[in-house]
């Protein structure tokens, strides 16, 4: 089945200028032909759309689908099959959101790309972390000093990801590769919202993220890391890390060295306004200390 979309004011995504009038031609869920087309297909199925935008899909380089915006005791009083749920339709907005591809940062299982994949739910395509890896104490473990774990165990998808030392970690990225990660998440740095660090405090030896590099490029598969403060941003770029995320106090060395190694950046700037937007709505939801943190990002940045 052909589908021709008429009339469309088309941007190419190549920084060219948008064309009016413009048609893309649909087959078999591909397209095939863009642009002023004079000829159209006799039996297409022809759809008008009267000037909108027509533009190539984007992609969101730092999502979490399965994120949520509950206080801890909302989400001790969800069951995991509604969190599923949950995750679903926040798939299905990015995906009306114009966003065609996600890479997930952590806490998406497997199953849920799989479901996208087999056409089971609407959702953009996805590359999956599916956990990020921590040090004990650092920004990733939930552990409290009462002995409960923040989002409490989530299941067998979803591998043990506190590791600390040379072989610990080497174990811990080869159990989250088999359990369908496509790349490897780790955090060298403190955050926002963990409640015992800095966003300031490197976390993980230069020694041990080395480790988890030279193990996902043994199967093919990149790193990206949580880094907000030079130290941890400069750890992760010399051990070979490829993607930092946030990287909020990034300073003109480290910018030379991602530079040098063709390292990126995904910046995140909302995620600590998010962070005391939620507050603002719902106070009991964030942590004083999250909410101070938030704001010496934001000033940071």
């Amino acid at each position: 089945m052909t589908t021709v979309v008429t009339g469309a004011t088309l941007i190419d995504g190549t920084g060219a200028d948008p064309v009016a009038g413009a048609s893309v031609v649909i087959e078999e869920g591909r397209i095939a032909a863009v642009g002023d087309i004079d000829a159209l297909p006799v039996d297409a199925r022809t759809i008008d759309v009267g000037g909108a935008t027509v533009m190539p899909g984007m992609i969101d380089s730092h999502v979490h689908l399965y994120g949520s915006r509950k206080t801890m005791q909302q989400r001790a009083l969800t069951p995991p099959t509604l969190n599923a749920f949950e995750a679903a339709q926040n798939a299905r907005d990015t995906l009306e959101a114009g966003f065609t591809m996600v890479r997930d940062a952590g806490g998406t299982p497997v199953g849920f790309k799989l479901a996208a994949e087999r056409g089971l739910i609407a959702a953009p395509r996805m590359r999956l972390a599916i956990v990020a890896l921590s040090q004990t104490g650092g920004h990733g473990d939930g552990t409290m000093p009462s002995g409960g774990r923040l989002g409490g165990d989530r299941g067998p998808e979803w591998p043990e990801h506190i590791c600390d030392g040379p072989d610990e970690v080497r174990k811990t990225v080869r159990t989250v590769l088999r359990a369908g990660a496509d790349f490897i998440k780790l955090h060298a740095t403190g955050g926002v919202l963990s409640p015992s660090d800095e966003p300031g405090s490197p976390q993980f030896t230069q020694e041990e993220i080395a480790i988890m590099v030279y193990e996902a490029r043994m199967h093919g598969k990149t790193c990206m890391s949580h880094a907000q403060a030079t130290e941890g941003i400069k750890n992760a770029l010399r051990a070979g890390v490829e993607s930092i995320e946030h990287g909020f106090y990034l300073d003109d060395e480290a910018i030379a060295i991602m530079k040098a190694q063709d390292s990126f950046l995904v910046p995140t700037l909302h995620a600590p306004r998010s962070v005391v937007l939620n507050a603002e709505a719902s106070p009991e939801s964030v942590l004083p200390q999250s909410l101070r943190k938030a704001h010496e990002v934001i000033e940071a940045n």
